[in-house]
């Protein structure tokens, strides 16, 4: 392996072996929405940085067409940066999550992830996801 290390290649192993870099532990308040009319929810989303390296961070949410992120029911994805998380280091951040008109009763998944960066926003590491529900009655 020592002739890679002369062209700047180096052992994708290691890389692939890395625990995760984020734990996310989600939350909602309440708990569900109210269907054929306009109502509210909070999800609260709190990020520990696992490793032992700073990380610059940042928690993207995706909503289903059916949510929004505002009352007028127009935003869909959502991205909240954090800055640098030191290790074992945890930030919280918040999303207001709304139903309207056009929300039907039933279970609704929404899609988180938590993006470790590169020296800027631009430029990705590695990125955990994970997917809540939330109910609608």
């Amino acid at each position: 392996m020592g002739i890679f290390n002369i062209f700047g290649k180096k052992d994708s192993g290691v890389e692939l072996m890395r625990p995760l870099p984020f734990k996310l532990v989600t939350e909602w308040m309440p708990y569900k929405l109210y269907s054929k009319k306009p109502s509210s929810s909070s999800l609260k989303v709190r990020i520990r940085n696992a490793t032992k390296e700073v990380l610059l961070t940042s928690v993207v949410a995706e909503l289903p067409r059916q949510l929004a992120f505002e009352a007028m029911g127009l935003s869909k994805e959502r991205e909240m940066r954090l800055g640098e998380l030191a290790p074992n280091e945890e930030k919280e951040v918040r999303f207001d999550v709304f139903s309207g008109l056009k929300s039907d009763p039933g279970e609704y998944t929404v899609n988180l992830t938590a993006i470790s960066h590169y020296r800027d926003y631009g430029h990705v590491i590695n990125a955990v996801k994970k997917r809540v529900t939330i109910s609608v009655v």
